[in-house]
Protein backbone atom coordinates (compact mmCIF):
# COMPACT_ATOMS: atom_id res chain seq x y z
CA UNK A 1 0.00 0.00 0.00
CA UNK A 2 1.74 3.64 -0.25
CA UNK A 3 0.71 6.47 1.48
CA UNK A 4 -0.19 9.87 0.34
CA UNK A 5 2.22 12.51 0.25
CA UNK A 6 2.26 14.91 3.24
CA UNK A 7 0.29 18.38 2.07
CA UNK A 8 2.47 21.48 1.71
CA UNK A 9 3.27 23.68 4.63
CA UNK A 10 1.42 26.93 2.83
CA UNK A 11 -1.76 24.59 2.45
CA UNK A 12 -2.07 23.86 6.08
CA UNK A 13 -4.37 25.30 7.91
CA UNK A 14 -3.40 26.86 11.70
CA UNK A 15 -5.72 27.55 14.46
CA UNK A 16 -3.46 30.90 15.31
CA UNK A 17 -2.65 33.07 12.51
CA UNK A 18 0.90 33.73 12.17
CA UNK A 19 2.11 36.65 14.17
CA UNK A 20 5.22 38.16 13.23
CA UNK A 21 5.47 40.66 16.13
CA UNK A 22 6.98 38.15 17.91
CA UNK A 23 10.09 38.78 15.82
CA UNK A 24 11.81 41.73 16.36
CA UNK A 25 13.23 40.99 12.75
CA UNK A 26 9.93 41.82 10.99
CA UNK A 27 8.22 44.02 13.38
CA UNK A 28 9.29 47.66 14.88
CA UNK A 29 6.96 48.98 17.42
CA UNK A 30 6.06 51.77 17.08
CA UNK A 31 6.79 54.61 19.56
CA UNK A 32 4.26 57.65 21.08
CA UNK A 33 5.88 60.51 19.38
CA UNK A 34 3.58 63.22 18.57
CA UNK A 35 5.73 65.43 16.48
CA UNK A 36 7.19 62.82 14.81
CA UNK A 37 4.66 63.60 11.93
CA UNK A 38 1.88 66.00 11.46
CA UNK A 39 -1.12 64.38 13.19
CA UNK A 40 -4.60 64.90 12.26
CA UNK A 41 -5.43 66.97 15.06
CA UNK A 42 -2.96 68.97 17.64
CA UNK A 43 -1.78 66.54 19.65
CA UNK A 44 -2.71 66.96 23.47
CA UNK A 45 -5.97 68.51 22.27
CA UNK A 46 -7.39 68.22 25.64
CA UNK A 47 -4.30 70.03 27.33
CA UNK A 48 -4.32 72.75 25.55
CA UNK A 49 -8.45 73.29 26.06
CA UNK A 50 -8.24 73.54 29.16
CA UNK A 51 -5.68 76.38 29.35
CA UNK A 52 -8.33 78.74 27.68
CA UNK A 53 -10.47 81.00 30.04
CA UNK A 54 -14.14 79.97 30.20
CA UNK A 55 -16.28 81.47 27.77
CA UNK A 56 -18.98 83.29 29.68
CA UNK A 57 -21.97 84.16 27.12
CA UNK A 58 -21.92 79.93 25.81
CA UNK A 59 -23.03 77.80 26.26
CA UNK A 60 -26.26 79.68 27.19
CA UNK A 61 -27.50 79.18 30.91
CA UNK A 62 -28.75 81.01 33.87
CA UNK A 63 -25.64 83.24 34.13
CA UNK A 64 -25.43 83.99 30.99
CA UNK A 65 -28.08 87.07 31.36
CA UNK A 66 -25.76 88.17 34.01
CA UNK A 67 -23.00 87.99 32.09
CA UNK A 68 -24.72 90.40 29.19
CA UNK A 69 -26.11 93.00 32.10
CA UNK A 70 -22.94 93.20 33.85
CA UNK A 71 -21.30 93.83 30.38
CA UNK A 72 -23.52 95.94 28.89
CA UNK A 73 -23.64 98.63 32.37
CA UNK A 74 -19.90 98.53 32.19
CA UNK A 75 -19.51 99.50 28.75
CA UNK A 76 -21.91 102.29 29.49
CA UNK A 77 -20.25 103.18 32.88
CA UNK A 78 -16.64 103.12 31.13
CA UNK A 79 -17.75 105.34 27.59
CA UNK A 80 -19.32 107.80 29.92
CA UNK A 81 -17.01 108.33 32.41
CA UNK A 82 -14.00 108.43 29.98
CA UNK A 83 -15.56 110.54 27.91
CA UNK A 84 -16.55 112.87 30.63
CA UNK A 85 -13.35 113.00 32.85
CA UNK A 86 -11.56 113.71 29.52
CA UNK A 87 -13.40 116.72 28.45
CA UNK A 88 -13.07 118.19 32.46
CA UNK A 89 -9.14 117.93 31.95
CA UNK A 90 -9.46 119.68 28.76
CA UNK A 91 -11.67 122.24 29.68
CA UNK A 92 -9.35 123.23 32.81
CA UNK A 93 -5.59 122.66 30.94
CA UNK A 94 -6.93 125.01 27.39
CA UNK A 95 -9.03 127.54 29.19
CA UNK A 96 -6.90 130.47 30.87
CA UNK A 97 -9.93 132.00 32.61
CA UNK A 98 -10.74 128.14 34.48
CA UNK A 99 -7.67 127.85 35.87
CA UNK A 100 -8.40 128.30 39.39
CA UNK A 101 -7.29 126.50 42.71
CA UNK A 102 -10.99 124.97 42.98
CA UNK A 103 -11.06 124.02 38.91
CA UNK A 104 -7.62 122.28 39.68
CA UNK A 105 -9.19 120.13 42.41
CA UNK A 106 -11.71 119.59 40.10
CA UNK A 107 -9.51 118.25 37.40
CA UNK A 108 -7.43 116.27 39.52
CA UNK A 109 -10.08 114.55 40.77
CA UNK A 110 -11.24 113.87 36.81
CA UNK A 111 -7.55 112.37 36.44
CA UNK A 112 -7.74 110.03 39.19
CA UNK A 113 -11.41 108.87 37.96
CA UNK A 114 -9.98 108.34 34.58
CA UNK A 115 -7.29 106.28 35.89
CA UNK A 116 -9.53 103.87 38.29
CA UNK A 117 -11.84 103.12 34.63
CA UNK A 118 -9.07 102.79 32.42
CA UNK A 119 -7.12 100.13 34.42
CA UNK A 120 -9.43 99.08 37.32
CA UNK A 121 -13.02 98.69 35.39
CA UNK A 122 -11.94 96.12 32.83
CA UNK A 123 -10.13 93.74 35.32
CA UNK A 124 -12.82 93.61 37.59
CA UNK A 125 -15.26 92.95 34.78
CA UNK A 126 -13.22 90.38 33.43
CA UNK A 127 -12.54 88.88 37.06
CA UNK A 128 -16.00 88.53 37.33
CA UNK A 129 -17.07 86.81 33.99
CA UNK A 130 -14.48 84.79 33.94
CA UNK A 131 -13.70 84.06 37.68
CA UNK A 132 -9.72 84.59 36.97
CA UNK A 133 -7.37 87.06 37.76
CA UNK A 134 -5.18 88.92 34.99
CA UNK A 135 -1.63 88.66 36.18
CA UNK A 136 -2.61 86.25 39.49
CA UNK A 137 -1.91 87.88 42.30
CA UNK A 138 -0.94 91.54 41.42
CA UNK A 139 -3.84 92.37 40.35
CA UNK A 140 -5.56 91.37 43.53
CA UNK A 141 -3.80 93.22 45.75
CA UNK A 142 -2.91 96.20 43.39
CA UNK A 143 -6.98 96.43 42.33
CA UNK A 144 -8.21 96.87 45.61
CA UNK A 145 -5.29 99.39 46.30
CA UNK A 146 -6.15 101.75 43.88
CA UNK A 147 -9.91 101.76 44.91
CA UNK A 148 -9.17 102.77 48.18
CA UNK A 149 -6.91 104.94 47.17
CA UNK A 150 -9.51 106.25 45.22
CA UNK A 151 -11.88 106.94 48.13
CA UNK A 152 -9.06 109.02 49.62
CA UNK A 153 -8.41 110.89 46.67
CA UNK A 154 -12.42 112.00 46.23
CA UNK A 155 -12.36 112.38 50.11
CA UNK A 156 -9.50 115.16 50.52
CA UNK A 157 -11.06 116.68 47.22
CA UNK A 158 -14.31 117.39 48.53
CA UNK A 159 -12.83 118.84 51.66
CA UNK A 160 -10.08 121.04 49.87
CA UNK A 161 -13.17 122.40 47.84
CA UNK A 162 -14.95 123.00 50.96
CA UNK A 163 -12.14 124.77 52.81
CA UNK A 164 -11.79 126.70 49.02
CA UNK A 165 -14.98 127.98 49.03
CA UNK A 166 -15.50 129.09 52.47
CA UNK A 167 -12.00 131.12 52.29
CA UNK A 168 -13.72 132.55 48.93
CA UNK A 169 -16.78 133.61 51.19
CA UNK A 170 -14.86 134.74 54.15
CA UNK A 171 -12.49 137.21 52.64
CA UNK A 172 -13.53 137.32 48.91
CA UNK A 173 -11.50 140.28 48.38
CA UNK A 174 -8.00 138.93 49.38
CA UNK A 175 -9.02 136.12 48.08
CA UNK A 176 -9.95 136.76 44.22
CA UNK A 177 -6.42 139.06 44.50
CA UNK A 178 -4.02 136.86 45.61
CA UNK A 179 -1.76 135.03 43.60
CA UNK A 180 -2.34 131.48 42.85
CA UNK A 181 0.68 129.87 40.81
CA UNK A 182 1.71 126.71 39.12
CA UNK A 183 3.83 125.83 42.27
CA UNK A 184 1.35 126.42 44.69
CA UNK A 185 -1.25 124.37 42.91
CA UNK A 186 0.95 121.77 42.35
CA UNK A 187 1.55 121.46 46.40
CA UNK A 188 -2.23 121.21 47.10
CA UNK A 189 -2.35 118.56 44.67
CA UNK A 190 0.23 116.62 45.62
CA UNK A 191 -0.78 116.67 49.68
CA UNK A 192 -3.77 115.05 48.35
CA UNK A 193 -2.08 112.51 46.33
CA UNK A 194 0.45 110.94 48.65
CA UNK A 195 -2.41 111.54 51.29
CA UNK A 196 -4.26 109.10 49.71
CA UNK A 197 -1.56 106.66 48.62
CA UNK A 198 0.12 106.91 51.48
CA UNK A 199 -3.11 105.58 53.64
CA UNK A 200 -4.50 103.11 51.48
CA UNK A 201 -0.58 100.99 51.80
CA UNK A 202 -1.77 98.18 54.04
CA UNK A 203 -3.95 97.21 51.50
CA UNK A 204 -1.34 95.44 50.20
CA UNK A 205 -0.48 93.62 53.09
CA UNK A 206 -4.10 91.84 53.26
CA UNK A 207 -5.33 90.24 50.05
CA UNK A 208 -4.48 87.17 49.31
CA UNK A 209 -5.35 85.23 46.18
CA UNK A 210 -7.20 81.87 46.18
CA UNK A 211 -8.33 79.18 44.04
CA UNK A 212 -11.32 77.26 44.82
CA UNK A 213 -12.01 73.55 44.03
CA UNK A 214 -15.52 72.97 42.40
CA UNK A 215 -15.25 74.23 38.84
CA UNK A 216 -15.32 71.97 35.70
CA UNK A 217 -12.21 69.84 34.51
CA UNK A 218 -12.34 71.42 31.47
CA UNK A 219 -11.81 75.08 33.09
CA UNK A 220 -9.32 76.38 35.24
CA UNK A 221 -10.76 76.34 38.78
CA UNK A 222 -12.64 80.07 40.22
CA UNK A 223 -10.30 82.63 41.76
CA UNK A 224 -11.25 85.18 44.19
CA UNK A 225 -9.47 87.72 46.12
CA UNK A 226 -9.89 87.17 49.92
CA UNK A 227 -9.27 89.72 52.51
CA UNK A 228 -5.90 87.04 54.58
CA UNK A 229 -2.38 88.35 55.69
CA UNK A 230 0.02 85.66 54.38
CA UNK A 231 2.37 84.49 56.72
CA UNK A 232 5.44 84.69 54.84
CA UNK A 233 5.20 88.32 55.64
CA UNK A 234 7.98 89.97 57.87
CA UNK A 235 6.94 90.73 61.66
CA UNK A 236 6.55 94.17 61.30
CA UNK A 237 4.32 94.30 57.86
CA UNK A 238 2.50 91.32 59.43
CA UNK A 239 1.74 92.64 62.84
CA UNK A 240 0.62 95.78 60.97
CA UNK A 241 -1.60 94.26 58.73
CA UNK A 242 -3.59 92.46 61.31
CA UNK A 243 -3.53 95.96 63.43
CA UNK A 244 -5.18 97.43 59.75
CA UNK A 245 -7.71 94.61 59.50
CA UNK A 246 -9.37 94.91 62.87
CA UNK A 247 -9.72 98.69 62.41
CA UNK A 248 -10.11 98.77 58.94
CA UNK A 249 -14.09 98.67 59.20
CA UNK A 250 -14.43 101.53 61.11
CA UNK A 251 -11.79 103.42 59.28
CA UNK A 252 -13.04 103.13 56.39
CA UNK A 253 -16.73 104.41 57.51
CA UNK A 254 -15.34 107.08 59.43
CA UNK A 255 -12.62 108.46 57.29
CA UNK A 256 -13.80 107.75 53.27
CA UNK A 257 -17.29 108.08 54.10
CA UNK A 258 -18.40 110.21 57.40
CA UNK A 259 -15.98 112.42 56.85
CA UNK A 260 -16.61 113.78 53.32
CA UNK A 261 -20.12 113.79 53.76
CA UNK A 262 -20.52 115.44 56.93
CA UNK A 263 -17.80 118.12 56.85
CA UNK A 264 -18.84 118.79 53.03
CA UNK A 265 -22.39 119.54 53.68
CA UNK A 266 -21.99 121.23 57.18
CA UNK A 267 -19.13 123.44 55.53
CA UNK A 268 -21.57 124.20 52.44
CA UNK A 269 -24.19 125.18 54.61
CA UNK A 270 -21.92 127.72 56.43
CA UNK A 271 -21.25 128.81 53.16
CA UNK A 272 -24.21 129.62 51.51
CA UNK A 273 -25.09 131.65 54.53
CA UNK A 274 -22.12 133.76 54.32
CA UNK A 275 -23.18 134.49 50.44
CA UNK A 276 -26.51 135.61 51.46
CA UNK A 277 -25.01 137.78 53.88
CA UNK A 278 -22.65 139.38 51.74
CA UNK A 279 -25.57 139.98 49.07
CA UNK A 280 -27.77 141.28 51.85
CA UNK A 281 -25.15 143.91 52.31
CA UNK A 282 -24.43 144.66 48.82
CA UNK A 283 -21.52 143.39 48.82
CA UNK A 284 -21.05 142.39 45.65
CA UNK A 285 -22.51 143.95 43.08
CA UNK A 286 -22.62 141.79 40.41
CA UNK A 287 -26.00 138.99 40.67
CA UNK A 288 -24.04 137.41 38.03
CA UNK A 289 -21.09 136.26 39.40
CA UNK A 290 -23.18 135.55 42.65
CA UNK A 291 -25.60 133.11 40.89
CA UNK A 292 -22.53 131.05 39.37
CA UNK A 293 -20.70 131.45 43.17
CA UNK A 294 -23.51 129.98 44.34
CA UNK A 295 -24.08 127.12 41.76
CA UNK A 296 -20.78 126.16 42.88
CA UNK A 297 -21.81 125.96 46.41
CA UNK A 298 -24.51 123.56 45.04
CA UNK A 299 -22.39 121.25 43.00
CA UNK A 300 -19.84 120.59 45.95
CA UNK A 301 -23.10 119.03 47.50
CA UNK A 302 -24.33 117.61 44.93
CA UNK A 303 -21.11 115.63 44.69
CA UNK A 304 -20.64 115.12 48.07
CA UNK A 305 -24.34 113.26 48.54
CA UNK A 306 -23.62 111.14 44.93
CA UNK A 307 -20.29 110.23 46.49
CA UNK A 308 -21.80 108.95 49.52
CA UNK A 309 -24.78 107.31 47.88
CA UNK A 310 -22.46 105.22 45.91
CA UNK A 311 -20.04 104.28 49.20
CA UNK A 312 -22.56 102.82 51.57
CA UNK A 313 -22.84 99.41 50.36
CA UNK A 314 -19.14 99.08 50.39
CA UNK A 315 -19.69 99.96 54.09
CA UNK A 316 -22.65 97.44 54.19
CA UNK A 317 -20.60 95.07 52.63
CA UNK A 318 -17.94 95.58 55.26
CA UNK A 319 -19.87 95.29 58.47
CA UNK A 320 -22.02 92.17 56.85
CA UNK A 321 -18.64 90.41 56.20
CA UNK A 322 -17.23 91.07 59.79
CA UNK A 323 -20.32 90.71 61.65
CA UNK A 324 -23.17 88.31 59.16
CA UNK A 325 -20.75 86.42 57.43
CA UNK A 326 -21.84 83.06 58.76
CA UNK A 327 -25.28 83.67 58.01
CA UNK A 328 -25.26 85.46 54.63
CA UNK A 329 -25.12 83.10 51.36
CA UNK A 330 -21.92 83.66 49.33
CA UNK A 331 -23.84 84.26 46.40
CA UNK A 332 -24.92 86.91 48.34
CA UNK A 333 -21.90 89.03 49.62
CA UNK A 334 -20.58 87.98 46.16
CA UNK A 335 -23.55 89.94 44.55
CA UNK A 336 -23.06 92.56 47.13
CA UNK A 337 -19.28 93.18 46.66
CA UNK A 338 -19.83 93.37 42.87
CA UNK A 339 -22.54 96.13 43.62
CA UNK A 340 -19.96 97.96 45.68
CA UNK A 341 -17.23 98.47 43.01
CA UNK A 342 -19.54 98.90 40.13
CA UNK A 343 -20.97 101.97 42.22
CA UNK A 344 -17.63 103.36 42.99
CA UNK A 345 -17.07 103.11 38.67
CA UNK A 346 -20.79 105.05 38.23
CA UNK A 347 -19.63 107.54 40.66
CA UNK A 348 -16.43 108.04 38.83
CA UNK A 349 -18.78 108.78 35.34
CA UNK A 350 -21.35 110.50 36.96
CA UNK A 351 -18.88 113.45 38.69
CA UNK A 352 -17.85 114.97 35.13
CA UNK A 353 -21.54 115.07 34.03
CA UNK A 354 -22.86 116.42 37.30
CA UNK A 355 -20.01 119.19 36.71
CA UNK A 356 -21.52 119.76 32.64
CA UNK A 357 -24.51 120.69 34.00
CA UNK A 358 -24.83 122.14 37.18
CA UNK A 359 -21.95 124.15 36.60
CA UNK A 360 -22.79 127.17 34.35
CA UNK A 361 -19.15 128.07 33.04
CA UNK A 362 -18.11 124.23 32.33
CA UNK A 363 -21.39 123.49 30.57
CA UNK A 364 -20.38 126.63 28.37
CA UNK A 365 -17.18 126.05 27.60
CA UNK A 366 -17.85 121.97 26.75
CA UNK A 367 -20.37 123.40 24.10
CA UNK A 368 -18.02 126.34 22.81
CA UNK A 369 -15.55 123.91 22.40
CA UNK A 370 -17.67 121.69 20.09
CA UNK A 371 -18.95 124.53 18.34
CA UNK A 372 -17.09 124.88 14.79
CA UNK A 373 -18.51 127.88 14.32
CA UNK A 374 -16.39 131.33 14.89
CA UNK A 375 -17.17 134.06 17.53
CA UNK A 376 -17.12 137.70 17.01
CA UNK A 377 -15.11 139.77 19.73
CA UNK A 378 -18.19 140.67 21.46
CA UNK A 379 -19.66 137.60 21.98
CA UNK A 380 -16.08 135.79 23.00
CA UNK A 381 -16.02 138.60 25.75
CA UNK A 382 -19.46 137.65 26.82
CA UNK A 383 -18.39 134.20 27.23
CA UNK A 384 -15.04 135.47 29.01
CA UNK A 385 -17.57 137.39 31.75
CA UNK A 386 -19.72 134.17 32.05
CA UNK A 387 -16.20 132.17 33.18
CA UNK A 388 -14.64 134.52 35.31
CA UNK A 389 -16.09 134.45 39.08
CA UNK A 390 -15.01 137.40 40.76
CA UNK A 391 -16.81 139.15 43.66
CA UNK A 392 -16.52 142.74 42.01
CA UNK A 393 -16.98 143.96 38.85
CA UNK A 394 -14.08 146.02 39.44
CA UNK A 395 -11.94 142.85 39.43
CA UNK A 396 -12.37 142.81 35.61
CA UNK A 397 -10.96 146.25 35.60
CA UNK A 398 -8.17 146.25 37.32
CA UNK A 399 -6.48 142.96 35.60
CA UNK A 400 -3.42 145.28 35.04
CA UNK A 401 -2.88 145.61 38.55
CA UNK A 402 -3.09 142.21 40.06
CA UNK A 403 -2.14 138.81 38.84
CA UNK A 404 -4.86 136.76 37.81
CA UNK A 405 -5.89 134.08 39.96
CA UNK A 406 -8.42 132.52 37.32
CA UNK A 407 -11.97 132.00 37.23
CA UNK A 408 -14.11 129.49 39.81
CA UNK A 409 -16.76 127.69 38.33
Amino acid sequence: MWEPLPKPLALTSTDIPLDLTRNSEFYTRHKDDPWDATPMTPPYAEDEESEYFPNPFYPVTSETYGAYAITCVSIVIFLVGVTGNIAIMCIVCHNYYMRSISNSLLANLAVWDFAVLLLCLPLVVFHELTKTWVLGQFTCRVIPYIEVASLGVTTFTLCALCIDRFRAATNVQMYYEMIENCTSTTAKLAVIWIGALLLALPELLIRQLVSENGGSPESPPPERCLIRISTSLPDKLYVLGLTYNSARLWWCFGCYFCLPTLFTIGSSLVTARKIRRAEQACVRGNKKQIRLESQMNCTVVALAIVYGACVVPENICNMVSAYMAAGVPESTMALLHLLSQLLLFLRAAVTPILLLCLCRPFGRAFLDSRSSATTSDDNEHECTTELELSPFSTIRREMSNYTAAGSHC
